[in-house]
């Protein structure tokens, strides 16, 4: 993949727990809300319609604040790959101010983990800017850890 550092953020981290059940956290509803938002904040409510153009609808709580974010998805690797963007919501409708396009990427690795690897991508600099200032790699760090944890309780 090529990525262009004006626009782009992306980190790869080994997490133990085997790529299927990470998917698995990945493409299930009640699952994402047990990682997909650093605590204390959550995700309050999650749809999902796993194909491409399909919906990938979130309410995230920060602070009580319910923020609701609706996407879609743009491209599916069973197993390995998922690409969402809320740059169009259901039915291909255009945002009126997206932010991101979303890569999170699954692949084995040799002492039964995955490396889990997530890029993002930007409209422009001054968005990838934004969500660098936001505490991108702290942020989705943090996911990836509750990713991880959650797994392992449920494996």
């Amino acid at each position: 993949m090529n990525l262009d550092p004006n626009t782009d953020l992306t980190f790869t981290r080994r997490l133990n727990a085997p790529r299927s059940l990470l998917w698995e956290c990945w493409t299930t509803p009640e699952h994402i809300k047990h990682f997909f938002m650093p605590k204390p904040h959550s995700i309050d409510s999650c749809e999902i319609e796993l194909r491409v153009g399909g919906r990938f609808n979130t309410v995230m709580n920060i602070d009580g604040n319910q923020i609701p974010n609706e996407g879609v998805f743009l491209e599916i690797v069973d197993g390995r790959r998922l690409v969402f963007t809320d740059t169009y919501s259901e039915g291909w409708k255009p945002a009126a101010d997206p932010f991101m396009t979303a890569i999170i990427e699954f692949e084995d690795d040799d002492k039964g983990g995955t490396t889990y690897t997530a890029t993002v991508w930007h409209r422009s600099p001054e968005a990838r800017h934004t969500h660098e200032e936001m505490g991108f790699f702290e942020g989705w760090g943090t996911v990836a850890a509750q990713l991880e944890e959650y797994a392992n309780r449920l494996g």
